[in-house]
């Protein structure tokens, strides 16, 4: 039987992977302010880099702490374009999952910016800051909508190794303030 902290562990790993596309989050119940991302061209390069990942991929879930349940569990994630070019889709799926988490990333005036509309009724929205090197690209919160009773998401990175694969790792914050990594090493499959 697993720990209550395991269990609200592998509870936060099931919700850290819902998002839904928003383009603003009123009103917002928690706020700090943030420097934009960069240039507007900085975000756009960006924008259209993260285009060019779009397809299947395929990888194995690891969280830190360790939750049993989801040790070597195989993740599906298909991201595409939409909305004219406008937005890109992020969908992952597991078939211990009965549900399509989604999240949308879109440019916001100069910003790179990703919303994630969490199975925990939140909708944390996340600026992108770009590495020195280059390799990846670290979305943090900006601000929340909505309950946070049940912990949220607050980070999101993507570290690009080649065309063929890139590493996604996502942070979740517990209700008792523990935070929860998951990380998924992905593998493009088409």
């Amino acid at each position: 039987m697993p720990t209550p902290v395991l269990g609200a562990a592998f509870a936060a790993v099931l919700m850290m992977t819902i998002s839904v596309p928003a383009a603003a989050q009123v009103p917002q119940s928690q706020s700090r302010d943030a420097p934009g991302a960069g240039s507007a061209s900085t975000a756009e390069q960006w924008f259209e880099r993260l285009k060019k990942v779009q397809g299947t991929w395929r990888g194995v879930v690891t969280t830190s702490p360790a939750i049993p349940q989801m040790a070597g569990d195989t993740m599906k994630v298909v991201m595409r374009t939409t909305s004219l070019g406008n937005a890109i889709l992020h969908n992952m799926t597991s078939a211990r999952r009965p549900d399509d988490p989604i999240t949308m990333i879109y440019l916001e005036n100069d910003r790179l910016v990703l919303t994630h509309y969490c199975d925990a009724g939140n909708r944390p929205r996340m600026e992108g800051k770009l590495s020195s090197d280059g390799t990846t690209l670290t979305f943090d919160m900006v601000d929340i909508s909505g309950p946070m009773k049940h912990g949220h998401m607050h980070r999101a990175v993507f570290s690009f190794v080649d065309d063929n694969h890139h590493v996604e790792e996502w942070s979740f914050k517990l209700p008792n303030g523990a935070n929860m990594v998951a990380r998924f090493d992905l593998q493009r499959v088409k």
